[in-house]
């Protein structure tokens, strides 16, 4: 595997900290479009899959502890071919122990895939491509490794939490970021926008489709702290930092709380679909 990038080898030693940590954010929490439900997000992307006899090969880029892989599994379709690449080598340790035997699992990287050309139907990937670095090159590796025809699709971020706890936690969180997060750039500004992900696709796909997807969520301040305490940038606070902005951001979302105590919040995402030319 060619050297980590920096953001790269942050995010391997944060996976092998916090193994199963996005699973365990998103898949017990249904998602929504406006005009479809869905188990939770993982499920959108599964639900692109078809059901049927026909043999098809499924490729989970970003695959991490391999719950996607297990929903395709789960259907035990004989003529479903499940592959699943991801860099950290501690997340596919629990896939491997978790998935079926037929389910192949590989480490590498997504700018160069240990994957034959043409031979993917479905590529998929559930909240991995806005982080990865050199995402033109990701996108020719998907590219090569589709089938002309075959269909992408993936979950990507949109927006941090739901509602106005967003504002709030911003803006607590920059003032004290602007001094103690250290630099570090995580994937293609283009990946957070509709206009920059047709730049990204257009030169080899086509049928381009975006749906936005809320995973509505109604934790205590408390719950609510302990998951953000799991993402990348809270991680990477000093111990004092984290501590300043725990009590600046309790202090903050108290006047959101309902009569039961909790907020109401969650994740804003976005459904990437589009089809290799």
């Amino acid at each position: 595997m060619p050297p980590l990038t920096a953001a790269e080898t942050y995010l391997q030693d944060f996976h092998q900290r916090q193994v199963g940590v996005t699973s365990a954010a998103f898949a017990h929490l249904p998602a929504r479009s406006a005009s479809t439900s869905y188990a939770s997000s993982y499920a959108a992307l599964s639900d692109l899959v078809p059901i049927g006899n026909r043999p098809l090969s499924v490729l989970d880029l970003g695959c991490g502890n391999g719950h996607l892989l297990g929903l395709l599994a789960a259907r035990q379709q004989a003529q479903l071919q499940l592959l699943g690449i991801d860099m950290s080598e501690a997340e596919l340790a629990v896939a491997r122990a978790a998935l079926p035997p037929s389910v192949r699992l590989l480490q590498g990287r997504a700018q160069a895939l240990d994957v034959p050309s043409a031979s993917v139907d479905y590529l998929v990937s559930h909240m991995a491509l806005m982080l990865m670095d050199d995402i033109e090159q990701v996108m020719r590796e998907m590219r090569r490794v589709l089938r002309p025809g075959g269909q992408f699709g993936a979950i990507v971020g949109r927006t941090f939490l739901l509602g106005e706890v967003n504002d709030v936690f911003m803006r607590v969180f920059k003032p004290i970021a602007s001094d103690a997060l250290p630099p570090l750039r995580f994937g293609d500004r283009r990946t957070g926008s509709e206009a920059g992900w047709r730049e990204l696709l257009d030169a080899d796909f086509a049928d381009v489709e975006f749906d936005d997807i809320d995973v509505p969520w109604a934790p205590t301040p408390g719950a609510l702290w302990t998951a953000l305490l799991d993402t990348y940038d809270i991680d990477r606070l000093d111990d004092d930092a984290r501590r300043r902005l725990r009590s600046a951001f309790l202090d903050a979302v108290t006047p959101l709380q309902a009569g039961d105590g909790t907020i109401a919040t969650g994740w804003g995402l976005r459904l990437v679909r589009a089809r290799a030319a």
